[in-house]
């Protein structure tokens, strides 16, 4: 195969890209596979031009705004496009300082060095995502531009980036700073919001345990208004639902609950257990968490979920702020409530501690997340509330959990102390 001048190739590759701005995914092909794509497809690639005559294979590959490129020319081509973006960034830098001084001219325009500076920049990010330099020379043409055309255009080529290398953390990190150059001066901030939640859930769907995604829908709830946080709440059940086993939708879940406690607070100046609705949403939160439970045995993410509502309850509805003390009258609704959450709890308990199969590692999974439940939960109560629960011996607790994880027997040995603790 004749060898291929990278310069051309870049070139080449960036006249796809400014030929077809509505490109929203990118893929790296071994070369044996342009053959089956074509043949899926039915009719031949159309974005292989005149560069692929001089090549006996196909090195780019393109239809309906997906663009395929080879990995045969992955190489030269990060090296054609990082050389050319350091050019056009020293160019800029040259001009941006002799911009400020008087007495130096300079040859070129500052609208074809940032276009330049810009074009060879996507290049790069498209080869090379973490380049940082790359995404720090586009953040300063956007911030001295202020174009909010330009900022829109920026989220979408990220996630175009973002749809070959979902965890990229620069990328993530520069939709955070898009966001927040837009927020102040957006009409369709609440959109965007929208768009940018559907996005962390579609990249979570194709990359499994994608923390940087969930981190940036977590970041996102900051600017979501109360009623746009429980329409996410709700939306999101059904894909946590499906997930168990992902801890990062719970953490998701979470924020947005702690966000819609802090408001309540806020627009009521009162604690949040005066509010009904979140009294009702917290409820159906725990039923719905104890029926996964059930369902899903053995899952940590699940039992860990019900450790911050439990945590949730004590601090906004069991002993209200923190100033405040419960009433001593039997009668008082919360005392009433608590003894229910204390029965509900060990009901649970009881029901996840049953063992039918010994041999089935998830069933001792379950067992062992359910008395260290019980364990913190004994904890957290008589710290909080001043409350011991009798019903719960500590001694079926180490005897359960000795049962089910023998390895850790010396940290069970030192229950009672952990017990009595506060």
């Amino acid at each position: 195969m004749e060898e291929l001048d990278p310069v051309e190739l870049l070139s080449y590759l960036e006249g796809i890209l400014e030929s077809d701005p509505l490109i929203d995914e990118i893929g790296f092909i071994h070369p044996s596979h342009f053959a089956s794509l074509n043949e899926d497809i039915g009719t031949p690639s159309t974005s292989v031009g005149s560069v692929q005559k001089k090549t006996s294979g196909t090195l780019f590959w393109g239809r309906d705004h997906k663009l395929g490129i080879s990995t045969n020319v992955l190489f030269p081509l990060y090296v054609a496009a990082k050389n050319a973006f350091l050019e056009a960034y020293k160019n800029y830098k040259v001009h941006h300082r002799d911009d400020k001084n008087a007495s130096s001219c300079s040859s070129s325009s500052p609208l074809s060095l940032e276009s330049e500076l810009m074009k060879h920049s996507r290049a790069l990010l498209l080869l090379s995502c973490d380049f940082g330099t790359a995404w720090n020379s586009r953040k300063l043409v956007l911030s001295k531009k202020q174009s909010l055309s330009m900022f829109m255009n920026e989220l979408i080529f990220s996630s175009v980036v973002l749809s070959h290398s979902p965890k990229s953390e620069q990328t993530w990190s520069q939709r955070r700073w898009v966001v927040k150059m837009i927020a102040g001066n957006c009409s369709n901030l609440r959109e965007i919001m929208e768009r940018e939640s559907e996005l962390v859930k579609k990249l979570a769907e194709r990359s499994k345990m994608n923390y940087r995604a969930w981190y940036h829908r977590c970041w996102l709830v900051s600017y979501m208004s109360e009623e746009q946080m429980l329409q996410e709440f709700n939306k999101s059940r059904e894909w946590a639902g499906l997930h168990v086993a992902d801890n990062s939708c719970f953490h998701y879940r979470a924020r947005l609950m702690l966000r819609l406690f802090k408001e309540s607070q806020h627009s009521q100046d009162q604690d949040a257990s005066f509010d009904p609705e979140l009294h009702e949403l917290l409820k159906d939160e725990f039923d719905w968490v104890e029926k996964l439970i059930k369902r899903y045995v053995g899952r940590e993410a699940l039992w860990l979920h019900r450790r911050f509502l439990s945590t949730c309850w004590i601090r906004y509805f069991a002993c209200g702020d923190h100033n405040r003390t419960l009433p001593s009258n039997p009668r008082n609704i919360r005392t009433v409530d608590i003894d229910m959450f204390i029965d509900n709890e060990l009901e649970l308990f009881c029901s996840c501690t049953i063992l039918p199969d010994s041999d089935f590692e998830d069933y001792q999974a379950q067992a062992t997340f359910a008395a260290t439940y019980m364990v913190w939960l004994k904890t957290q109560l008589s710290g909080a509330l001043a409350i011991d629960i009798q019903k719960m011996e500590t001694s079926r607790l180490k005897s359960l959990l000795t049962n089910v994880c023998p390895e850790k027997s010396l940290l069970w040995n030192s229950l009672p102390e952990l017990c009595e603790s506060t």
